[in-house]
């Protein structure tokens, strides 16, 4: 067992009764810079480690897994998911829009599973208004 699997698994069967909520992890830095990489280690070293799944608008890439990579939706479907406060960050880059799905990463937290962010520096900036006050 790794030492963050070792530490999740010790607060979770807290003796006190306390549960532990997740941590949110944010990789942010350019496009380019290795975010992907750095976070696809981290998920082999940590299976207990969530990654958050961006929605996007861009179209999908030969490869990529809908509901994996991103989750792939329309203008419209982002639009009215932004208007109902669905997403925690969001963000317009190089003609396309990304954003965090609030829902599962709730989800995740509330299980006391960390959740790794995969995300710009505007979003960042975003989720740090939002969740890290």
């Amino acid at each position: 067992m790794t030492a963050l699997a070792a530490m999740a698994h010790s607060t979770l069967t807290d003796p006190h009764g306390f549960r532990r909520r997740g941590v949110l992890f944010v990789l942010s830095s350019p496009s380019g810079a290795g975010k992907s990489t750095i976070a696809r280690k981290l998920l082999e070293a940590e299976p207990d480690l969530a990654m958050s799944v961006s929605a996007t608008t861009r179209p999908i890439r030969p490869g990529e897994v809908d509901g994996k990579d991103y989750h792939f939706v329309d203008l419209e479907k982002f639009r009215a998911m932004a208007n109902n406060h669905e997403f925690l960050e969001w963000a317009h880059v190089f003609g396309n829009r990304y954003g965090t799905p609030r829902a599962p990463v709730d989800a995740d937290l509330d299980a006391g599973r960390d959740v790794l962010f995969d995300i710009d520096w505007q979003g960042a900036q975003q989720l740090h208004q939002i969740a890290g006050g």
